[in-house]
């Protein structure tokens, strides 16, 4: 069993910085993909980045650039570092622990069903 806690969120301008935290309760060899998803109200959940045990990285498109996932295996701390915010960044993002290899695929990468782990989610509010 994976606990997954976030931390790190909360209210910024537009154009401001927020960096992520996710500590996972270990880094189990099950583990593949650790990755960072969001929900809006009334939206669906979202892919926002993921990484898998190898060091490959998936952006979703919208948020390249911008955002910067990372780990610390020692530390077992996901992170994602979060520049340039919008408005429409603004959402509830949940840490995300899969263990199967699809979630390596980047067409499959951004299914949530994929992953078994969830974190409680750290809101993140993004103002103009």
């Amino acid at each position: 069993q994976v606990q997954l806690v976030e931390s790190g969120g909360g209210s910024v301008l537009a154009g401001g910085s927020l960096r992520l935290s996710c500590a996972a309760s270990e880094y189990s060899y099950n583990t593949y993909c650790m990755g960072w998803f969001r929900q809006a109200p009334e939206k669906e959940r979202e892919g926002v980045a993921n990484i898998d045990k190898n060091g490959s990285i998936r952006y979703a498109d919208s948020r390249k650039g911008r955002f910067t996932i990372s780990q610390d295996s020692a530390n077992k701390t996901l992170y994602l570092q979060m520049n340039s915010l919008k408005p429409g960044d603004t959402a509830m993002y949940y840490c995300a622990a899969s263990s199967g290899t699809l979630c390596s695929n980047s067409g499959y990468w951004t299914l949530h069903w994929l992953y078994t782990y969830w974190g409680q989610g750290t809101q993140v509010t993004v103002s103009s």
